[in-house]
């Protein structure tokens, strides 16, 4: 039996992610819950800061038991954090991260909405959240969001008096929502967003508590409960087959990249909710005293007649029994003059009348892809599978002024093919909204305000079908998307994307030259379509040169690419400044990269970034030259070190032996290594023989909880959560005359200038005496932290810990960071040299 549930869920999970763009069809149990849902005017906005703060549990139990719509306001995208299936960090992971958010809304029901917020990194204080977001701009995309999902409850996932005592942006999303609770239905604040929303005044506003927040299950037995609301969110739903909290585990294990892949939970659980704001509601019903039936705006008595009697008597052997009087229902909605309602009521009840009509609505291009002013063609499916009478009117395309006329009777399972060329005029290229303007480092700058909020870029390229059911209009409207095959996985669809006529990147992100000779680059144009002729030119620093001045691009074919070589020559002294290559077509000019991501449990994204590398002349110097690297969660510092003219080779967990490790000169431990990679454990004692008998060592950061290892090195090192999050926090030198300060480079105060997002995290707050810390730093307020960068000799060589976010500022180009894990590789090579010299 257990087998049996397990691969039902692992069908359920399989079958979402493989076909996240396919059309949705529903069941008639799905059908019937959308009924339930439609005869359910109530909503619930979840507020929290970062992708994976939701509760799901919470989120689906509104959604799929109260049958409330439900949307979680994430205020940022999750930028900042670390990516566990893949290199993809900001931006791109920001991208990733949105999502799997739709991919967890569409597990458990719920909407998606965001602010302009940029997770910029850790915080320890709202102050500091505030000040980076620009908090005057963040309240007012709460507010707008309130005035446009115009939720009766908001619910806050985190706690609004924990100011330093947790995540800054955490405290900071309570503190925006409760201000924002008050101001949404003050028309004095935000007075320009009226021109597309009213004021709106929610009825309560609760914190989602839990023990937890008390530091123990004991402390929160004691707690005063006469202000909380106790939900058990554990429900079975027979129609799913599935419990609230497996929904809710299938729904959070979308969170992939960081790692919330996790196991389902049935049976009972309790969730608390205490009241911030408004009245205590009676009978533990969030919507007590708000009237959630159609009698809720002026002429849905009519609508709410038709509806309750069809989900009363809800025929699940044949659902387009109902579609006569879902018509009916249909136009009554068409004439409701509450605005919101009618908008959200008519996309729900469309959706039902298509299922129980069984039709089946499709366009469908020949090319995943194509740029402006080219010609595509789309194949437009069109299958009504019930035996209600359903004519085809007609169909609109983009760029076509007029309808496409067809007065075609749709008979039962009689399918129609039909096929149509548009040419694409002035449609804006598909890319993430959000990134299309230059922003600050905690804001998203977006011109549109009709775009603010939204999980993602809407689709410009999408065909209206005109029908008439039961002799009544109705229209559906579906994006274009690209339908394919593969022998290997099935049918799967892409979304179909507009693209620039040319795209070009620099393959290396950051180009660091040790010295004054001239590098070699490779710059790659990708046509966006057929016979693409131009040239590439170079924009870089007055102090550089590149060779040649510009060189030509022909290419023939859409989506074939160009490799040019070209020529960089640095100065003699240190400096840096970027290179961008520039695509010249007729009088158009291209700058920006054509980025793909692509991952199974989520959708295909293209997103369009400046193509630009940061070019620094480095003045460095290094020992050792061959360097094994142990990857952990994800991180470029082995292609860095490579930039540096170290050897580098990736190790695998299960290659590790004395014999292999021989080779190197140093090890790195990529980061989280030890919390993700099992096999370490087995590995950890080959590590440290490696060092005592002459190699370097160098772990990077991970976290205090979840160690794989029983001894993260060969002596004493506790971790902590202690961490350093101003970027610009004073580096004191603690051992100014230690090796590793001093050789090969002669480390100061400047090789800290620059660096990006944190100056570290997870540094060890206790060690052993044999560890010599060398450096102390601190945020505002705080004790000294001189757990940072830890170095102890071992035998003949010497381990390092280090929690410094080099893996942050080695893609910025941040030239002390280089300089100093150089003279971590370097230490002692000379030594060693010399004994190896004695002994010969």
């Amino acid at each position: 039996m257990k087998k049996t549930i397990l691969a039902l869920l692992f069908t359920f999970i399989f079958i979402f992610n493989t076909q996240a763009q396919q059309p949705e069809k529903l069941s008639t149990s799905q059908i019937y819950e959308a009924v339930q849902k439609l005869n359910f005017l109530g909503s619930v906005l979840y507020v929290a800061a970062h992708p994976d703060d939701e509760n799901t549990r919470l989120i689906s139990y509104m959604e799929n038991h109260v049958k409330a719509r439900t949307a979680y306001l994430s205020l940022t995208r999750g930028d900042g954090g670390q990516n566990l299936i893949g290199p993809e960090l900001r931006e791109l992971l920001g991208v990733i991260r949105t999502q799997e958010l739709l991919a967890a809304r569409g597990i458990d029901g719920g909407e998606q909405m965001f602010t302009r917020a940029n997770d910029f990194g850790y915080s320890k204080h709202p102050d500091e959240t505030l000040s980076i977001w620009n908090k005057e701009n963040v309240l007012s995309d709460v507010v707008w969001a309130i005035r446009k999902f115009k939720p009766d409850v908001i619910i806050n996932r985190f706690d609004h008096n924990s100011a330093g005592e947790t995540h800054g942006h955490h405290t900071s999303s309570a503190l925006l929502s409760l201000e924002a609770f008050d101001l949404a239905n003050d028309k004095t604040v935000f007075s320009d967003q009226l021109k597309y929303v009213d004021t709106w005044q929610p009825k309560r506003l609760f914190f989602n508590t839990g023990w937890w927040f008390y530091g123990s299950e004991e402390n929160f037995e004691k707690a005063d409960k006469s202000g909380m609301i106790k939900i058990d969110v554990g429900i079975y739903y027979p129609l799913k087959g599935l419990s609230n909290n497996e929904v809710a585990s299938l729904a959070s294990s979308q969170h992939l990249c960081q790692g919330f892949g996790r196991l389902t939970q049935r049976g009972s659980q309790e969730e608390y909710i205490q009241l911030l704001k408004g009245d205590l509601p009676e009978n533990s019903n969030l919507f007590s005293g708000i009237d959630t039936s159609w009698n809720r705006v002026k002429g849905g008595a009519a609508i709410g007649n038709i509806l309750n009697k069809i989900e009363a008597n809800f025929n699940f052997k044949d659902p387009s029994e109902h579609i006569s009087d879902l018509m009916k229902a249909y136009q009554l909605i068409q004439k409701l003059e509450d605005n919101h309602w009618k908008q959200i009521k008519t996309q729900e009840i469309k959706a039902i009348i298509q299922a129980c009509a069984g039709l089946y609505l499709e366009a469908s291009s020949n090319t995943p892809t194509a740029s402006n002013s080219s010609e595509v063609k789309l194949n437009l499916e069109v299958l009504n599978r019930s035996n209600i009478p359903v004519n085809l009117v007609s169909y609109e395309i983009p760029n076509v002024n007029e309808g496409i006329s067809k007065k075609l009777e749709l008979y039962t399972n009689n399918k129609f093919d039909f096929e149509e060329t548009i040419s694409l005029k002035k449609a804006k290229n598909t890319a993430p909204y959000w990134l299309e303007n230059k922003g600050t480092l905690g804001m998203y700058n977006v011109e549109d305000r009709n775009l603010i909020g939204l999980p993602e870029t809407p689709r410009e390229i999408a065909v209206k079908f005109n029908l008439l059911i039961n002799n009544a209009p109705i229209s559906f409207t579906k994006d274009v998307v690209y339908r394919y095959s593969e022998p290997d996985k099935g049918e799967l669809y892409r979304p179909f994307e507009v693209i620039p006529e040319a795209a070009v990147s620099i393959t290396e992100k950051v180009i660091i030259f040790e010295n004054d000779k001239q590098r070699e680059i490779q710059v790659k144009v990708k046509a966006g379509k057929n016979n693409l002729e131009g040239y590439v030119q170079m924009d870089y620093p007055k102090d550089w040169n590149v060779y040649p001045d510009k060189q030509k691009i022909t290419l023939s074919n859409k989506d074939e690419e160009q490799t040019l070589t070209f020529t960089v020559i640095p100065p003699k002294n240190q400096s840096e400044g970027y290179l961008t290559p520039k695509v010249y077509v007729g009088d158009k000019v291209y700058s920006k990269e054509l980025i793909e991501i692509d991952y199974s449990h989520i959708p295909f994204q293209t997103v369009l970034l400046p193509s630009e590398s940061k070019i620094v002349r480095l003045d460095i110097k290094k020992k050792g030259e061959n360097i094994g690297y142990i990857e952990g969660a994800g991180d470029v510092v082995p292609e860095s070190l490579q930039q540096i003219g170290y050897n580098v080779v990736k190790i695998k967990p299960e290659d590790i032996t004395a014999e292999s490790l021989s080779r190197f000169d140093a090890v790195v431990v990529g980061i989280r290594a030890y919390n993700i990679v099992d096999e370490l454990k087995f590995k950890q004692q080959l590590l440290f023989d490696f060092v005592e008998q002459g190699g370097n060592m160098i772990v990077q950061y991970n976290t205090s909880r979840g160690i794989k290892v029983d001894n993260i090195a060969p002596y004493d090192l506790k971790l902590s959560r202690d961490r350093v999050t101003d970027e610009n926090a004073e580096v004191r030198i603690i051992n100014p005359d230690h090796e590793l300060l001093n050789s090969p480079n002669k480390i100061t105060q400047d090789d800290f200038k620059g660096w990006t997002q944190e100056r570290g995290l997870y540094f060890p707050d206790q060690w052993s005496k044999e560890f010599t810390p060398l450096i102390s730093i601190n945020d505002k307020g705080e004790t000294p932290k001189t757990g940072s960068l830890l170095v102890a000799k071992h035998g003949k060589g010497h381990y390092i810990y280090t929690g410094l976010s080099f893996f942050r500022e080695f893609p910025e180009g941040v030239s002390g960071a280089y300089r100093l894990f150089a003279n971590m590789l370097s230490i002692g090579k000379e030594n060693i040299n010399l004994d190896k010299k004695l002994n010969d």
